[in-house]
Protein backbone atom coordinates (compact mmCIF):
# COMPACT_ATOMS: atom_id res chain seq x y z
CA UNK A 1 0.00 0.00 0.00
CA UNK A 2 1.53 3.15 -1.18
CA UNK A 3 1.18 6.18 1.37
CA UNK A 4 -1.18 8.21 -0.56
CA UNK A 5 -3.85 5.03 0.10
CA UNK A 6 -2.90 4.64 3.44
CA UNK A 7 -3.13 8.23 3.91
CA UNK A 8 -6.87 8.36 2.41
CA UNK A 9 -7.51 5.30 4.84
CA UNK A 10 -6.40 7.29 7.73
CA UNK A 11 -9.10 10.05 6.59
CA UNK A 12 -11.75 7.04 6.63
CA UNK A 13 -10.43 6.22 9.86
CA UNK A 14 -10.67 9.96 10.82
CA UNK A 15 -14.64 10.04 9.63
CA UNK A 16 -15.31 7.07 11.80
CA UNK A 17 -13.80 8.63 15.10
CA UNK A 18 -16.67 9.16 17.46
CA UNK A 19 -15.70 12.63 18.24
CA UNK A 20 -16.32 13.28 14.06
CA UNK A 21 -19.62 11.82 14.05
CA UNK A 22 -21.08 13.90 17.08
CA UNK A 23 -19.42 16.94 15.12
CA UNK A 24 -21.54 15.98 11.96
CA UNK A 25 -24.26 15.27 14.01
CA UNK A 26 -24.27 18.51 16.20
CA UNK A 27 -23.49 20.58 12.81
CA UNK A 28 -26.57 18.90 10.75
CA UNK A 29 -28.51 20.23 13.74
CA UNK A 30 -27.06 24.12 14.37
CA UNK A 31 -27.59 24.32 10.35
CA UNK A 32 -31.32 22.96 10.93
CA UNK A 33 -32.00 25.49 13.68
CA UNK A 34 -33.77 28.69 11.40
CA UNK A 35 -33.97 30.85 14.62
CA UNK A 36 -29.78 30.30 15.10
CA UNK A 37 -29.41 30.58 11.72
CA UNK A 38 -31.08 34.14 11.75
CA UNK A 39 -29.19 35.25 14.39
CA UNK A 40 -25.90 34.38 12.57
CA UNK A 41 -27.04 36.23 9.79
CA UNK A 42 -27.95 39.27 11.80
CA UNK A 43 -24.66 39.45 13.13
CA UNK A 44 -23.20 39.10 9.93
CA UNK A 45 -24.95 42.08 8.48
CA UNK A 46 -24.31 44.29 11.96
CA UNK A 47 -20.65 43.00 11.26
CA UNK A 48 -20.85 44.47 7.84
CA UNK A 49 -22.73 47.47 8.63
CA UNK A 50 -19.90 47.88 11.60
CA UNK A 51 -17.12 47.88 8.54
CA UNK A 52 -18.94 49.98 6.05
CA UNK A 53 -19.22 53.10 8.79
CA UNK A 54 -15.98 52.55 10.43
CA UNK A 55 -14.39 53.07 6.45
CA UNK A 56 -16.14 56.15 5.70
CA UNK A 57 -13.63 59.02 6.01
CA UNK A 58 -15.97 61.01 9.05
CA UNK A 59 -17.84 58.07 10.49
CA UNK A 60 -19.93 58.50 13.48
CA UNK A 61 -18.63 57.33 16.48
CA UNK A 62 -21.84 57.15 18.21
CA UNK A 63 -23.20 55.01 15.21
CA UNK A 64 -19.95 52.61 15.54
CA UNK A 65 -21.37 52.47 19.54
CA UNK A 66 -24.26 51.56 18.99
CA UNK A 67 -23.65 49.07 16.16
CA UNK A 68 -20.99 47.42 18.84
CA UNK A 69 -23.68 47.28 21.49
CA UNK A 70 -26.03 45.06 19.10
CA UNK A 71 -23.45 42.49 17.46
CA UNK A 72 -22.56 41.88 21.46
CA UNK A 73 -26.29 41.45 22.21
CA UNK A 74 -26.35 39.11 18.57
CA UNK A 75 -23.37 37.30 19.40
CA UNK A 76 -24.19 36.25 22.88
CA UNK A 77 -27.75 35.16 21.90
CA UNK A 78 -25.67 32.87 19.09
CA UNK A 79 -23.29 31.51 22.05
CA UNK A 80 -25.94 31.10 24.21
CA UNK A 81 -28.26 28.72 21.99
CA UNK A 82 -28.34 25.21 22.80
CA UNK A 83 -27.38 23.71 19.33
CA UNK A 84 -24.23 26.35 19.13
CA UNK A 85 -23.18 24.71 23.14
CA UNK A 86 -23.35 21.28 21.41
CA UNK A 87 -21.37 22.54 18.05
CA UNK A 88 -18.98 23.86 19.97
CA UNK A 89 -18.62 21.08 22.38
CA UNK A 90 -18.32 18.87 20.14
CA UNK A 91 -16.23 20.99 18.05
CA UNK A 92 -13.51 21.11 20.87
CA UNK A 93 -13.75 17.36 21.25
CA UNK A 94 -12.82 16.59 17.71
CA UNK A 95 -10.21 19.40 17.49
CA UNK A 96 -8.00 17.42 20.69
CA UNK A 97 -8.12 14.14 18.30
CA UNK A 98 -7.55 16.14 14.75
CA UNK A 99 -4.56 18.50 16.71
CA UNK A 100 -2.81 15.01 17.56
CA UNK A 101 -3.27 13.08 14.77
CA UNK A 102 -2.11 15.91 12.36
CA UNK A 103 0.89 16.61 15.24
CA UNK A 104 1.64 12.47 14.63
CA UNK A 105 2.08 12.81 10.91
CA UNK A 106 3.79 16.82 11.06
CA UNK A 107 6.31 15.02 13.66
CA UNK A 108 7.00 11.87 11.98
CA UNK A 109 7.75 13.90 8.80
CA UNK A 110 10.50 15.96 10.83
CA UNK A 111 11.79 12.56 11.82
CA UNK A 112 10.35 12.45 15.26
CA UNK A 113 9.61 8.53 16.22
CA UNK A 114 5.68 7.89 15.05
CA UNK A 115 5.57 5.54 18.01
CA UNK A 116 6.07 8.73 20.65
CA UNK A 117 4.80 11.53 18.80
CA UNK A 118 2.11 13.60 20.12
CA UNK A 119 0.52 16.42 20.58
CA UNK A 120 0.75 18.37 23.85
CA UNK A 121 -1.11 21.07 25.07
CA UNK A 122 0.96 22.00 27.35
CA UNK A 123 4.30 22.79 24.89
CA UNK A 124 2.60 26.57 23.68
CA UNK A 125 5.85 28.33 23.47
CA UNK A 126 3.80 31.85 22.86
CA UNK A 127 5.11 31.39 19.29
CA UNK A 128 2.86 30.35 16.56
CA UNK A 129 5.49 30.45 14.01
CA UNK A 130 6.58 26.83 15.67
CA UNK A 131 3.12 25.94 16.48
CA UNK A 132 1.07 22.45 15.19
CA UNK A 133 -1.63 24.20 16.80
CA UNK A 134 -4.22 25.10 19.30
CA UNK A 135 -7.13 23.78 20.45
Amino acid sequence: MDIITQARELGKAIQKEESYIRLQEVQAKADADTELQSLIGEFNLKRMSINNEASKKERDQDKLAQLNTEMREVYSKIMSNENMIAYNDAKEEFDVVANRVLAIVQQSCEGADPETADYSQSSCSGSCESCGGCH
